[in-house]
């Protein structure tokens, strides 16, 4: 059985991680949809698909690598249509791994099983809450796994976030 985990992974934090191992813990391979993908360098999207990409593969070990597979999802602006989008990137799927309410809603609509995964420490494992911390120069690092904070600062992620202002 295959299934659909979608994330923007602005920057790929710990909750993603959880995320993925409580996905392939029900499934036998996970494709991983990186969404937004045709949109960086901005507040909300600073990192592009390939930097995002290279984060997740980064974080992860050989074994659990083996049994995902990475898509990029551009926003499709057109709710309707979103996922007809992403089927037409992504594999077949058996079930959809999300929390947001208008993703669910949506796969639900075209009887897609979406399965909620369970978020733990939200407000700290946030991405908006990660990319302020480190244009802040506030300690971000334990919120990473160590692929991800080896790829924020060789991209030197602080001076591209400062650059937005954030407070």
């Amino acid at each position: 059985m295959n299934g659909l985990l979608i994330g923007r992974f602005q920057p790929f934090h710990l909750g993603h991680l959880e995320a993925i191992m409580f996905g392939l813990s029900k499934v036998e391979n996970l494709w991983i949809g990186i969404g937004s993908s045709n949109k960086s360098n901005e507040m909300k999207n600073p990192f592009t698909a390939d930097e995002r990409k290279e984060m997740i593969l980064s974080s992860i070990d050989k074994k659990t690598a083996e049994k995902i597979k990475i898509f990029y999802l551009p926003d499709a602006g057109d709710h309707s249509k979103w996922v007809q989008t992403v089927n037409s990137i992504v594999p077949k799927y058996d079930v959809v791994f999300s929390n947001d309410e208008l993703t669910q809603h949506i796969f639900e609509r075209h009887e897609v099983k979406v399965i909620p995964v369970t978020l733990k420490q939200r407000e700290s494992l946030s991405g908006t809450n990660i990319r302020e911390k480190i244009a802040n120069d506030k300690d971000w690092k334990n919120l990473v796994p160590d692929g991800t904070r080896n790829v924020l600062l060789k991209i030197n992620a602080k001076d591209r976030l400062q650059v937005f202002n954030y407070k």
